[in-house]
């Protein structure tokens, strides 16, 4: 009982309602005040104050980016904030964090827009187009995943008090991973930061490169620990459920993961196709693994 203490007062302090509440308007007023430095410093280029040849920084477009960046943080503390509620809620988080993360590019991609008859020819002008249709998908695929939750919910209610013990330890434990996850999330966010400012400092164009390409300072290493973590709970879930159905479903939610993880370091159609892949795949593991608990297969294993 010591130890279930500890860990829900640690999870109360760094993941309540009202932590998050806090959590939300911080990065709101960061969000406001670097859009506004961002389109101050395209004022300054614009105007021959200063000189940054690359076209992020000429069109007031592509300042919505650097607001999208730190409000990308705050989804991921969301996503740490519903790791202890639902696994299925979780994923469904990083769904999300994929989707702003493409949104995010596009509004990139349209500062180096071109409108000419040769749009297809052009290569910033089709990533564009991919980019749009990608999120067009995403949004619609999310969008039947969390109708498939609900859907699960109304079919699992009445079981919970049956697994009540089982169930409580396996939310301690996701409960203890997030309040882990808490310090991990904020000294990359620190160490993303620090080491932009270092590369900025040495040299101010590729900082600026740097910048415009963030997924590779933040996303990329803590989607590697959003795999182990998911790694650990489909371990976890052996302790509570031996239902082979459960394993497939959680194994998926791990490719899932793997699969966006892999997005980051390929461009192009390539990036985009293993994202939407990556989220059709857990899509279509939870519809199987509901309709499984919903015909209450038999597990013979």
């Amino acid at each position: 009982m010591g130890k279930t203490k500890v860990i829900s007062g640690l999870f109360n302090t760094f993941l309540s309602e009202k932590r998050k509440e806090q959590v939300e308007k911080t990065t709101l007023v960061i969000a406001i005040v670097s859009y506004l430095i961002h389109l101050l410093i395209i004022f300054l280029n614009t105007q021959g104050i200063i000189e940054i040849e690359q076209k992020f920084f000429k069109n007031p477009i592509a300042a919505i980016y650097t607001p999208f960046s730190f409000i990308l943080i705050f989804e991921v503390f969301l996503l740490v904030y519903h790791l202890p509620k639902s696994i299925t809620a979780y994923i469904g988080k990083q769904y999300e964090i994929i989707t702003l993360i493409v949104i995010r590019k596009i509004f990139k991609d349209l500062a180096y827009l071109e409108l000419d008859s040769d749009w297809f020819q052009n290569k910033e002008d089709l990533q564009f187009t991919i980019d749009v249709l990608t999120s067009l998908i995403l949004f619609f695929i999310i969008y039947l995943f969390y109708k498939s939750i609900r859907k699960r919910e109304y079919i699992s209610i009445k079981k919970t008090d049956k697994i009540g013990n089982s169930i409580r330890r396996f939310v301690l434990l996701k409960q203890l991973l997030a309040i882990i996850l808490v310090p991990i999330l904020f000294i990359f966010a620190a160490y993303s930061l620090i080491s932009w400012g270092i590369v900025t400092a040495k040299d101010y164009n590729n900082g600026i490169l740097e910048f415009t390409n963030i997924n590779n300072v933040f996303f990329d290493e803590f989607f590697n620990i959003l795999i182990i973590i998911d790694v650990l709970l489909l371990l976890a879930s052996f302790f509570y459920s031996d239902k082979f159905y459960k394993i497939m479903r959680n194994s998926g939610f791990v490719i899932s993961t793997i699969l966006i993880k892999i997005s980051f370091s390929s461009d192009g159609m390539i990036g985009n196709t293993l994202i939407i892949s990556s989220v059709i795949f857990g899509y279509l593991m939870l519809i199987i693994h509901n309709l499984y608990e919903k015909n209450a297969v038999p597990n013979k294993s």
